[in-house]
């Protein structure tokens, strides 16, 4: 089941990219020869005036295709009027920004909404893992005080534990030689226990196998658009500095193509639908971020090529473009070849960690 939700989550991505450009162009009074989901050949098609809607044969995007989008392309009279470059500037850009601003606007939808249902971390023990140092002397409920006199965060609670350490080196699940001086309040009666963490090879750090209560943070309207933004602006930040990453060895690893966003995605699915949610929202925002990138063929050089014209009081050539254009068409394939190794090494590796 996971396999096809994370299929259809990226199908929506892309229906919902194209759907804005399509509907931008019929407001526009612009002619849409074609709406397709996925790429040809079509294996589904249908004819609803001037527009043929399909589906494709290759699950790999999607596409619209408008009228007179070669502006050397010669045109009939009683259709050119409405073609690409006949229109003003103001038209095309508007055509191909909708794409981007309808992923934009999935993502601040997703956050807004992640944002009101959010929860914060509380003092509270929630879950205990069998086997764990925790398991045989904490309950849920919990209230942890403070460990060896340490008050204070989930990270400077585990930072005190990590000072306790193994005989020797460290091996998974290794006890430490000293216990940790843990207060807490059980059912409103304040307890001391003495409990010897243990070490967790794959964290790398001791532990006592619990992980804390959430509870409803309690976000308003304004505070979960806020939480939108924040989120939105700390993704498109990351993902512009992208191209940076392609010329560094060590942070070109990092890199992922569409087959590891469908796997993360698959696997949150099955791990935790917010966790889910949240990726699709990552990525439906790089993808409207990397589609305005400055070059063609992706929307923001078609878009950089409009404001060109708009500049210089007259069309720009099409011959130019093109040549302008194998500069992007190098960049998506590099991010294409670079994203894809990644990804089939990490599936013959180590894996994807979304927990």
């Amino acid at each position: 089941m996971s396999y096809f939700l994370a299929f259809a989550g990226f199908a929506a991505l892309i229906i919902l990219h194209e759907f804005g450009h399509f509907a931008a162009a019929k407001l526009t009074g612009m002619r849409v020869e074609r709406f397709a989901l996925f790429f040809p050949p079509l294996i589904v098609k249908v004819r609803k005036g001037e527009t043929e809607y399909g589906i494709g044969a290759i699950p790999l995007g999607g596409f619209v295709k408008i009228t007179g989008m070669n502006p050397d392309e010669e045109l009939p009279p009683e259709i050119a009027e409405r073609g690409y470059y006949h229109q003003p500037v103001w038209k095309r850009i508007v055509v191909i920004a909708a794409g981007p601003a309808m992923n934009l606007l999935i993502a601040f939808v997703i956050f807004f909404f992640l944002g009101l249902g959010a929860e914060e971390p509380t003092k509270a023990v929630g879950e205990i893992e069998s086997g764990s140092p925790a398991a045989a002397r904490l309950q849920s409920g919990d209230q942890i005080v403070s460990v060896d006199g340490v008050r204070g965060t989930q990270e400077e609670i585990a930072r005190q534990l990590a000072e306790h350490k193994c005989a020797g080196e460290p091996t998974d699940g290794c006890r430490a030689t000293t216990p940790a001086k843990v207060r807490l309040v059980r059912d409103g009666e304040p307890l001391a226990l003495l409990i010897r963490p243990a070490y967790d090879a794959e964290l790398d750090r001791m532990r006592l196998g619990f992980s804390y209560g959430f509870r409803p943070a309690g976000l308003s309207a304004a505070q979960s658009a806020d939480f939108a933004v924040d989120r939105m602006w700390l993704v498109t930040s990351r993902t512009v500095g992208v191209i940076g990453r392609i010329f560094n060895s060590e942070q070109r690893k990092e890199i992922s193509g569409v087959v590891g966003g469908y796997e993360v995605a698959r696997q949150s699915i099955e791990f935790d639908t917010r966790q889910a949610l949240a990726v699709l929202a990552v990525i439906s925002l790089s993808l409207a971020v990397i589609n305005l990138f400055p070059f063609l063929p992706l929307d923001g050089g078609h878009i950089f090529w409009s404001l060109v014209e708009k500049v210089r009081g007259k069309p720009v050539p099409f011959a130019v473009m093109e040549r302008a254009g194998v500069l992007g068409f190098v960049l998506v394939l590099m991010l294409f070849t670079i994203g894809l190794t990644n990804d089939i090494g990490r599936l013959t590796g180590e894996g994807f960690s979304v927990r």
